[in-house]
């Protein structure tokens, strides 16, 4: 049984939202400020973080980034109010993996949790690599090296540390090296949900991997093709 830790405090909609998950067969947790959401997701080890923006104690931007200090791997999915790009960027640049604006439908919400639960687990080549080892597979494009079994990843032998949004874009574009790839292809691989195509989530997590991956090498690997998309490859 999955474990979802819900930060909420609007009790009708931890009512609507507890009440809805566990008939789909979800273990809910609540915490109903940030501080308490923060200790309960860091005391324990839940599948996923379902987590509002405007909280007392702790707003949940900075419950994400506490919650990022120590956990860079499970799936975060805020809820707001908040529904402008600007609100949103913010949630995502705190860390968060998704977003949903308030108000939303269940059905919207369950296909949201189910696309990051889907996102978290290893995500594996359709052939198997030349490169297996038993601990699991390695993917390797240029210096960049992927372990999928411990979710390490270097750059010429230095760590960097992904989220589990990031971490699963590296491995989409390393398993299509060379071909461009179409922001609606990435949205629907990545996200798994059906996204208007106006977002710019994909910009936005695309940035963020440039500055973990290429900000500090000469040798940049992930290109803007305009008015197509991305693509990973060597200059």
């Amino acid at each position: 049984m999955k474990k979802i830790v819900l930060i909420e405090d609007e009790t009708s909609v931890v009512s609507f939202i507890k009440k809805g998950l566990q008939e789909k067969g979800y273990e809910v947790s609540v915490a109903f400020d940030g501080r308490t959401g923060v200790n309960l997701v860091l005391e324990n080890d839940f599948d996923l973080v379902i987590l509002d923006i405007m909280l007392p104690e702790m707003n949940g931007l900075d419950v994400c980034k506490e919650i990022r200090r120590h956990n860079k791997q499970v799936p975060i999915l805020f809820l707001t109010a908040l529904g402008t790009s600007e609100n949103i960027v913010l949630g995502l640049e705190s860390g968060g993996d998704d977003y949903l604006v308030k108000p939303f439908k269940f059905i919207e919400l369950v296909a949201r949790i189910k696309s990051l639960l889907r996102r978290s687990n290893p995500i594996l080549a359709t052939e198997t690599p030349e490169n297996e080892t038993d601990q699991g597979y390695i993917f390797q494009f240029s210096d960049i090296v992927v372990n999928d079994y411990t979710k390490k990843v270097t750059r010429a032998g230095e760590e960097i540390s992904l989220t589990s949004t990031e971490y699963k874009l590296l491995l989409y574009f390393i398993n299509n090296p060379e071909k461009v790839i179409s922001r609606a292809e990435i949205l629907d691989t990545v996200w798994g949900v059906n996204y208007e195509l106006g977002t710019n989530v994909v910009d936005v997590y695309v940035n963020y991997l440039r500055k973990k991956i290429d900000n500090q090498e000469d040798n940049k690997l992930i290109h803007t093709v305009i008015g197509m998309g991305y693509v990973l490859k060597n200059p």
